[in-house]
């Protein structure tokens, strides 16, 4: 992980996580959450993240602050692509709090993601948005993302999960 910050200009900052921000990170999800009408499904907790992301490092998460305060995210770990050769990276949330929106923001996170992915020479930048918020996938689009129609995404969790996982 890293402790790099990056000030954009006068008002916004952007900046690794570390530790101490986990009751952030946990506030940021469940507002990403509130806004996808899926808070009844947020299950982490603050001890479940302080192992995840800073004792275990399965992920990565950058704070963007505007006039110093809290007000978006990215949260993102490294896949890998047997056909490049190259580890990639996924961006599992990229959030901004409702009261910042229209300054940027998203956009400088979505930028800065792609430039430490060239940093660290991957191959790709990858996320899921889900089919009915089109203002972000507008958004995407204008940054020259393309939607993956060719793929699903499957899933498994729980006691589905669990089941599958004694079957061996």
């Amino acid at each position: 992980m890293s402790s790099v910050s990056i000030t954009i200009n006068a008002d916004i900052r952007l900046r690794f996580a570390a530790e101490e921000d986990v009751p952030l990170i946990l506030e940021f999800v469940k507002a990403l959450a509130e806004y996808e009408h899926l808070l009844d499904k947020v299950t982490a907790t603050e001890e479940g993240l302080r192992k995840t992301l800073f004792k275990d490092r399965r992920a990565e998460t950058v704070i963007c602050e505007y006039q110093g305060k809290p007000a978006g995210f990215a949260l993102f770990f490294h896949n890998y692509s047997t056909f490049m050769g190259k580890p990639g990276i996924y961006i599992e949330d990229l959030f901004v709090k409702p009261e910042f929106r229209g300054k940027g923001l998203g956009k400088i996170l979505l930028l800065y993601m792609a430039k430490l992915a060239a940093e660290r020479d991957c191959g790709r930048l990858e996320w899921a948005c889900l089919n009915w918020n089109e203002p972000s996938i507008a958004f995407y689009k204008s940054q020259g993302a393309v939607p993956l129609s060719e793929w699903t995404t499957y899933r498994v969790t729980g006691d589905t999960l669990r089941s599958l996982a004694k079957s061996l």
